[in-house]
């Protein structure tokens, strides 16, 4: 970890998702925000613990987080850096009494992520990395590098979400299908999809399903620092500029080596 504030905002994850855990497979009370998806106090409680905790890491670089997201955008388009945070990504897996909910930082830069830390508070794991920085995993065994796989070992696994996907996705699986046999589908929820291609265990993630800025932030700051990518469908990276809404284009998470990125990009530009 070389980036001097890294080690401090992998210890305030680590603690924002202890701050979610008394409420977990309780009786927690659910509000449903304007878009109509779910908020917890488990949410509310890992944001104030982020929030508190990153002002006073860094006072002068300004957040964004899911649950504090009512910044003008005439405000906004003048930050040069700042917080993009996701405090519990999974709220419906959470409220489902499942473990794949995650506490999500990265930090932004002029558009581009530097680093991003995702925590798994229920197997108190921590996911973190960045361009240029690496990737580890952090776990009860302790800290160790991770990695991408440039081609799958036997077949051609594919990483879906549990509640969304689309008619184009499905398209797009069935081109992958045709172009690489018979397909694996690891199904799991919040931003744990992007770690599982950080960590080598599987090969690609498409997304052509809304998500917002907070859901992919740091998880693709993990998943560069392992030697992948995440890019829209015209093979652009993702990036995360100040704009009115807070929603990403289509994109596709990959090994950013892999033979087939061509082949894969040609599938989802038909789609386009």
């Amino acid at each position: 970890m070389n980036h001097p504030l890294l080690p401090a905002v992998v210890e305030l994850v680590r603690q924002a998702g202890a701050a979610t855990l008394p409420f977990w497979r309780n009786d927690v009370a659910i509000e449903l925000k304007a878009d109509a998806s779910p908020v917890t106090a488990a949410d509310l409680a890992a944001h104030r613990v982020l929030a508190d905790g990153l002002m006073q890491l860094a006072p002068d670089i300004p957040l964004l987080s899911e649950e504090d997201c009512a910044i003008d955008h005439a405000v906004r388009r003048h930050w040069s850096r700042w917080w993009l945070i996701d405090p519990l990504d999974g709220t419906k897996e959470f409220i489902a009494g499942s473990p794949e909910f995650t506490v999500n930082v990265a930090l932004v830069e002029a558009g581009r992520v530097v680093f991003g830390v995702v925590g798994v508070p229920v197997r108190e794991q921590c996911y973190y990395g960045g361009a240029g920085l690496g990737a580890w995993r952090q776990d009860a065994a302790g800290e160790q590098p991770i990695g991408v796989r440039i081609a799958p070992p036997e077949a051609f696994t594919v990483v879906a979400s549990r509640r969304h996907s689309s008619p184009a996705q499905e398209r797009l699986l069935k081109g992958l299908s045709e172009r690489f046999g018979d397909l694996a589908l690891a199904s799991v929820g919040s931003s744990l999809k992007f770690c599982l291609l950080a960590e080598g265990s599987a090969d690609c993630y498409p997304r052509l399903a809304p998500t917002s800025q907070w859901d992919t932030a740091a998880a693709q700051g993990v998943l560069e620092g392992a030697g992948g990518e995440v890019v829209d469908l015209r093979g652009q990276p993702l990036a995360y500029p100040a704009r009115e809404d807070y929603l990403n284009p289509h994109f596709l998470a990959l090994p950013q080596a892999a033979e087939w990125r061509e082949a894969l990009l040609q599938l989802a530009l038909a789609l386009d």
